[in-house]
């Protein structure tokens, strides 16, 4: 949040909305405070900028002695993500023990400029059946009022530390009334046979479900349109040598090309560098990674035969990592022009360290640490920043109420040709988790 106590207010009226808290025994009280203890040692051995530790060691010491009057297991977890969140760094979370039921909200919400409207809503949802609707202005949850700087926090409270049955939302609805909403959320079984020699594909999988993100479908999907025009949609830094070169492939066969990068979390660095290379005929350099040892700067070697049209990249207030890097990037050649809303800010490197306790069955949790910060050719870094727009265009509440895709269609028209906002938002439909 925006101040130290912030944060633990926030933490704690979300945790004051659980209608079905576990109350904490003094096992488990023990092994919370050994999740601590073990998460912390993983922040202290591989966090980029141990000079930041000092005000999370602090914390440590806070979040330990509260686990130990803890009444509720949900508390003493949020004392641990407490304690990592002192680094004021988008990448350093810690990931709780998974549980046995996940929650599908059934809506989705987003930051649109500084205001956070809904927009989507299941169908059959209790979201749908108590009235909400695309466009409705979220004003707080559970009492916490969103702020566009905290908002990943709120999300990861929401999905990873203390997911909720019920959500008490205050609205303002696209006619300015103001009124207040308890929406349910659709409780799914995990299964209980789970492979979980990589526990951080559990993780995942429960992101996917309760974000409800369709990344696993189609990392990649272009749609033609005549020979000025593709648009391409990128989900995740997820692709192969093959599947980068398809893409710029089938690019090159066209005058222009639109990259959306909207609600792209990132990936992996290395694909970052592959995928930039296919739209450049020289080295482009990426930035400067910043660690506890040297590293090698981040590098787009150029492709043989890139793609030299025109270029739009569209970004938004869920562009994070890999994809706001690409973006600037794209800047600051002044190779093409990117439209939308600011990008996330959330630009770390960040690696994923497993734990379990227990001896038979075992409770597994982990936690993501960062390990590198990235300064960009101008000398700035987009950590907390993010990438302001060439052309800042943001979809209105009745846009988003209509299902309209103003961003889009707008993008095309640049490149030659027209499509209305309502069909441009039919082009890469969402799909709800089953």
């Amino acid at each position: 949040m925006v101040c130290k106590t912030g944060v633990v207010l926030g933490l704690l009226l979300v945790l004051t909305g659980l209608t079905r808290a576990q109350k904490i025994d003094e096992h488990d009280r023990a092994d919370a405070r050994e999740m601590l203890r073990m998460v912390a040692e993983d922040v202290r051995k591989n966090y980029y900028d141990p000079q930041l530790l000092a005000e999370f060691e602090g914390r440590v010491v806070e979040a330990d002695a509260k686990i130990k009057s803890a009444t509720l297991l949900g508390q003493a977890f949020a004392m641990i993500g407490w304690a990592l969140d002192g680094l004021h760094d988008s990448h350093t979370r810690f990931l709780p023990p998974g549980r046995m039921h996940i929650l599908q909200y059934g809506w989705r919400m987003q930051f649109v400029g500084d205001r956070c409207y809904v927009t989507r809503i299941r169908p059959g949802s209790d979201a749908e059946k108590k009235g909400l609707r695309a466009g409705d202005q979220i004003l707080s949850i559970n009492g916490l009022p969103l702020i566009r700087e905290d908002f990943s926090k709120v999300q990861y409270i929401l999905s990873v530390l203390a997911p909720q049955p019920d959500l008490k939302l205050q609205v303002h609805n696209i006619d300015g009334q103001d009124r207040q909403l308890l929406v349910s959320a659709k409780i799914k079984e995990v299964p209980k046979i789970m492979d979980m020699t990589d526990p951080g594909v559990f993780y995942r999988k429960i992101l996917r479900d309760i974000t409800g993100a369709d990344r696993d479908v189609v990392v990649a999907k272009c749609i033609e349109e005549g020979d000025p025009l593709i648009i391409c949609k990128l989900r995740v830094f997820d692709l192969d040598d093959p599947e980068i070169r398809r893409v710029v492939n089938v690019a090159k066969k066209h005058q222009g090309l639109i990259l959306d990068l909207r609600d792209n979390p990132g990936g992996a660095g290395n694909v970052l560098e592959e995928f930039l290379g296919g739209f450049f005929d020289h080295e482009v350099k990426i930035g400067d990674r910043i660690g506890r040892k040297p590293l090698k700067p981040m590098v787009a070697k150029p492709e043989k035969d890139p793609f030299t049209g025109k270029l739009v990249v569209l970004v938004d207030s869920n562009s994070a990592s890999a994809a706001e890097i690409f973006a600037r990037t794209i800047q600051l050649e002044k190779r093409g022009t990117i439209i939308g809303d600011r990008s996330s800010g959330s630009v770390m490197g960040a690696q994923f360290f497993s734990h379990r306790l227990g001896a038979g069955t075992f409770v597994y949790f982990g936690a993501e640490v960062t390990e590198m910060n990235l300064r960009m050719p101008d000398g700035q870094t987009l950590e907390g920043k993010g990438v302001i727009p060439d052309e800042l265009l943001l979809p209105k509440p009745a846009e988003l109420s209509r299902g309209e895709d103003p961003v889009l269609a707008h993008a095309a028209e640049l490149l030659g040709v027209k499509i209305a906002p309502a069909e441009a938002a039919k082009l890469f439909p969402y799909e709800w988790p089953h």
